[in-house]
Parts: C-alpha cells; structure tokens; sequence
C-alpha cells in the first residue's frame, strides 16, 4: 500500500481513485441498494404469507367437526397444501379426530405427513409420541420401537419410557419393559407419570 506524504498527495490520489472507479461505485450502490429493497419486499412477502396461513388454520381448526365430513375434507387438504409448523398442526388435530372415530390408519398418515412437514424437533417429537401409541394399537410393536429410537432429548425421557415399556411387553419382553418403566422413574417425569409406570412395574412381579 502506497503511503502519501501530506494531505495534497491524498486528495489527488482519492480524485483519481473516483475518477477511474467511479462508474463501478456508483454500479455497486444501486445494486446493494436493489438487493435490500428486493429482502424487504421478500421478509414482507413471507410474513404476510405467515399470517395469512395463521389465520387459515384457525379458521378451519375452529371449523372442525367430526359429525361433518367437508369440514375434515378442508383441513386434509390445508395439510396437503401447507409445508410448516401449521401444517403439521393441522395434521395432529386432524389425526385425534380420527383416532377418535377409530380409524387409526387415516390417522397415522397425518401423523406421518406431519413429521414431513415440520423440522421443529419438539413437534417433531410429540407426534412421534402419538404415532408410537398408535402403531401399539394396531399391534405394530416393532414400529413404535423405531418410532421413539427417533425420539431426541431428556425432556422427552419418561413419556418414551412409558409407551416403550408398552411395547416391549406386548412383544413378550418383560425385562425390557422392567428396564424401560426404570429408566422411566428414574427420569424427571411428573409425580403422576412416575407413580403410573411404578404401577406396571409392580404388575409385573
């Protein structure tokens, strides 16, 4: 790097710099100044589409009733529609429906559509949750084991335990489950839960 002598040498040298440059500035400022301009259409963009899908989830989980079948017809396909937290929401509040009407199978594939749709691991894990229990009631042991393996975080220890438990002793595995309702209380479970799998452990003596 050149190093100029006093303020005159500087000044000459900061005219010529703009004088050969300038064009290539000036090119550069109206491009960064476009590229904001564009992010800020682009971030409101995004949040008015935020808002918009917000609103239409409320709208149709509000809407929700079992006794009325277009009222689930337009919720599958907001589930079909939107990739996000509020599709796969969505998709759990349409799987209790249907678990609640007895059909388990519907009611998994919005399970499964659900964990496709959201990449928020405390979701993620909820559902997982739910699908677990709902591959043991259709005698799917072995897939509601790999169901919680996918299961990450203490947080979700004691309930996992619980229904891995469940599980393991449909299979015939009773020292399996022993361990699993273990590990279970011995977690930071709430007193309810762990006085719940206490119980089991004592049915299995």
């Amino acid at each position: 790097m050149e190093v100029y002598s006093n303020e005159q040498e500087q000044t000459a040298a900061l005219r010529n710099f703009f004088t050969s440059n300038g064009k290539a500035l000036a090119a550069g400022l109206v491009i960064g100044i476009a590229a904001l301009g564009g992010w800020r259409i682009w971030v409101s963009h995004q949040e008015s589409n935020a808002l918009e899908t917000s609103a239409r989830y409320q709208q149709l989980s509000e809407a929700m009733n079992a006794d009325k079948p277009e009222t689930l017809d337009a919720l599958a396909a907001f589930v079909n529609q939107t990739h996000g937290s509020y599709g796969a929401l969505a998709a759990m509040n349409l799987a209790k429906v249907y678990v609640d009407g007895g059909h388990l199978d519907k009611a998994t594939q919005q399970l499964e559509q659900g964990l496709k749709d959201s990449d928020d691991a405390n979701l993620q894990a909820v559902m997982r949750l739910r699908l677990a229990r709902l591959q043991l009631q259709q005698n799917q042991a072995d897939d509601a084991l790999k169901t919680l393996d996918s299961i990450k975080g203490d947080s979700w220890t004691a309930l996992s335990a619980d229904i891995r438990g469940e599980a393991l002793l449909s299979k015939g595995d009773k020292q399996g489950a022993r361990a699993a309702w273990s590990k279970g209380i011995d977690s930071d479970a709430s007193p309810a839960l762990k006085q719940m799998m206490q119980m089991k452990l004592n049915n299995l003596s």
